[in-house]
């Protein structure tokens, strides 16, 4: 059994809610630059010109690459042979995400209530997802969720006699339906299968894999290729002003589900698609 103050925790979400908000992902980096270059579109280039600038000056000045700071989205992994103490690990997990929020300067976004709309003025209570693992580790990612892409996430669930070129026009007329509102170019998390609830869950855990990675599945690798190129033959284009990059990448993530049931599920992500993790 390995003991962990809660204080570690605190501390680790404190500096990750800083660190997403600042730094995007090397990879989603890389990426943005190298697709810079496939975009035909003049208006498009200089678009992508201004964006790489933008995240430049973020990591330069040590300031937020977009206003919108986020949500606060924590995904836990916890070793079944961990013993937290020294206090209330939710309580710690809360004041990380406040304490980022505030010493870091991040907006601050969260309301207490959907209705009646009070700012709690540190942006908690962040959305945990919690998994425990064997071993002795904690491994915990942030990943800050801006609302312009959140807001045109969608779900349907379909039936089991759907077919992949049903699932992939689903998603396709999600993005076309979305056009510039979600800041593009984007990253797409799909979540195939589960349940309601879960299929959503792994939409947004598709959308924090590194860009670079595809499913290890073949079916699904080429089911993300394709939805990539039906996206990007939209011609939306780089903040919608046209052009032949509107995705950056898209991240399928499958799991089982009921023979009765066919749930699909589809995060979008702006080109500030931010995460940072660590392992304790």
């Amino acid at each position: 059994m390995r003991e962990i103050n809660v204080s570690v925790i605190e501390d680790s979400i404190r500096k990750l809610c800083i660190k997403a908000n600042l730094f995007l992902p090397e990879t989603l980096e890389e990426c943005i630059i190298k697709k810079s270059a496939e975009e035909q579109s003049a208006v498009g280039r200089n678009v992508f010109d201004d964006i790489i600038k933008n995240f430049n000056v973020a990591r330069e000045q040590t300031i937020p690459i977009c206003q919108d700071t986020g949500m606060a989205v924590i995904f836990m992994e916890v070793g079944q042979d961990v013993h937290f103490v020294g206090g209330d690990i939710n309580e710690a997990i809360e004041h990380g995400v406040s304490r980022g929020y505030i010493d870091g300067r991040l907006r601050c976004s969260v309301v207490s209530d959907p209705l009646e709309r009070v700012n709690t003025n540190d942006n908690t209570p962040p959305v945990v997802h919690l998994r425990f693992v064997p071993g002795d580790k904690v491994k915990i990612m942030v990943a800050p969720k801006g609302f312009g892409s959140e807001n045109m996430s969608a779900l349907k669930m379909m039936t089991p006699s759907a077919t992949q070129d049903e699932i992939v026009d689903f998603v396709v007329e999600c993005i076309a339906k979305a056009g510039s509102n979600p800041c593009p170019p984007i990253v797409i998390g799909v979540g195939i299968g589960g349940d309601f609830e879960k299929c959503a869950y792994l939409a947004k855990k598709a959308l924090c894999r590194d860009v670079a990675l595809r499913n290890p599945k073949p079916l699904y690798a080429e089911l993300e290729a394709k939805m990539l190129e039906r996206i990007n033959a939209l011609g939306i284009g780089p903040q919608g002003f046209g052009g032949t990059v509107t995705c950056l990448a898209v991240n399928i993530e499958q799991a089982p589900t009921h023979i009765a049931g066919l749930p699909v599920s589809v995060n979008v992500g702006c080109h500030v698609t931010r995460h940072a993790e660590t392992v304790i």
